[in-house]
């Protein structure tokens, strides 16, 4: 990843989008990736999933810290993601991804 491997440090939060569907929010700390790498990030966080039997409606991958926080994924589900911070409605887990650190 860039050079920045050793500090991945990568979290989730499931953000309900209706009784029935979640989006799942991955966070990146302490690296800066480029949009495929973040791509990747996203295909690794489904993979996971869908190892443990579960179909995400989608996922947002944020990146940065304050003000810079960037949030990635369809528009949609962006929003809900930054309403469900706005209102401190969501809780971060740590999450291996598999990267190499």
């Amino acid at each position: 990843m860039n050079g920045n491997r050793s500090k991945l440090s990568l979290s989730y939060a499931a953000v309900r989008d209706s009784s029935r569907t979640v989006i799942y929010a991955v966070r990146i700390n302490g690296a800066s990736l480029q949009p495929h790498e973040i791509d990747d990030v996203a295909a690794r966080m489904r993979e996971r999933l869908a190892k443990r039997g579960e179909v995400p409606t989608d996922i947002v991958v944020l990146q940065g810290e304050g003000k810079t926080l960037r949030l990635y994924g369809v528009s949609y589900s962006v929003t809900r993601v930054r309403a469900a911070m706005f209102n401190a409605a969501i809780s971060w887990t740590p999450v291996d991804l598999g990267y190499d650190g």
